[in-house]
């Protein structure tokens, strides 16, 4: 059994994801549960999964690593804005998660993490630059750049969910109009088939329309057509900038494949740079719902051999 652990955990919209990896960097356990609706109820509950971790695993977790969804700002270790998940903006996490947290932990955008798990133990495992983007509820990404998270001037680079593919789309909760997550993802979806179909169904979810499309309904498979055409100028921009190696993409939406990947990839060669495409490889992630908390505890190891924790006061280094 190792000697040492690293815990992680993946914040979104819907659900707090966490678990444990080895020194070695094998998943040993994870587990998931609903996100609280407000902050104090996070808090609770990340302090009780602690005293989980540590019942399984006594006082060998060396760090832990905190994905949240957000702009996580690196200079006021806080999330200045969280657009599915509000209850985060401007709180104070670092001196409330040093009350439950008592061993060097380290913060990062939930997307961000996730793309370091990729580049860690999946896809993007042997190079250089990749770009990961999560298609769900929102739609997240973050950059591996010569081997390195790019996390840029204040820590909110890779934000390409909210680059504009749709001039005249509808606003974002970001503020900004027609940014690539209100074009492709699961809403998105959703909004799509009800207008290619005219059908006025209340409860419809993204799964629904993935379903419709493989029985061979057509709305439905125009809805992902429609959404694959703005995933492949979002695709297609990212290739044309920075010419990556790879460019991952995950996420609940992803899970339809070739539905949504097939039009995305036909679209963004018309409008990359030849060569740069050719260079490019795009594909689905691999991790699944585990690249975030798994990127996370990567992260917290990477980052405790670096020696920068936020450390609490009884915390062991």
């Amino acid at each position: 059994m190792s000697d040492s652990y690293y815990a992680g955990f993946d914040l979104g919209g819907t659900q707090l994801k966490y678990g444990v990896i080895a020194a070695s960097g094998q998943l040993v356990f994870k587990d998931k549960a609903p996100s609280p609706p407000d902050i104090t109820r996070l808090m609770t509950l990340i302090g009780s999964i602690w005293e989980e971790l540590e019942q399984r695993f006594g006082q060998k977790i060396k760090a832990a690593g905190f994905g949240f969804a957000g702009f996580y700002s690196l200079t006021k270790k806080r999330i200045l804005y969280s657009p599915n998940y509000q209850t985060l903006n401007n709180f104070p996490l670092v001196p409330q998660l040093k009350r439950v947290i008592p061993v060097p932990f380290f913060i990062h955008n939930d997307a961000n993490l996730a793309a370091f798990g990729e580049y860690m133990f999946g896809r993007g495992q042997l190079v250089q630059s990749l770009v990961f983007l999560t298609v769900g509820t929102g739609v997240g990404s973050g950059l591996i750049l010569e081997g390195q998270l790019w996390q840029g001037r204040g820590g909110f680079a890779g934000e390409l969910g909210h680059i504009t593919v749709n001039p005249e789309g509808l606003l974002c909760n970001c503020g900004n109009t027609g940014c690539l997550e209100t074009e492709v993802s699961a809403p998105a979806l959703v909004r799509n088939y009800l207008n290619f179909s005219g059908k006025r169904e209340k409860q419809l979810t993204a799964k629904d329309v993935y379903l419709r499309a493989k029985s061979g309904d057509g709305a439905a498979r125009k809805s992902f057509e429609r959404c694959g055409y703005f995933l492949g100028i979002g695709l297609s921009i990212v290739i044309n900038l920075l010419n990556p190696e790879k460019i991952i993409i995950g996420g609940g939406v992803m899970d339809s494949g070739r539905w949504l990947l097939s039009p995305a990839i036909a679209e963004a060669k018309k409008r990359s740079i030849e060569v740069s495409f050719a260079l490019c490889r795009i594909e689905k992630a691999s991790l699944g719902n585990d690249a975030g908390l798994m990127g996370a505890a990567a992260w917290a190891r990477h980052q405790l051999n670096r020696g920068k924790a936020l450390t609490s006061p009884g915390s062991k280094k």
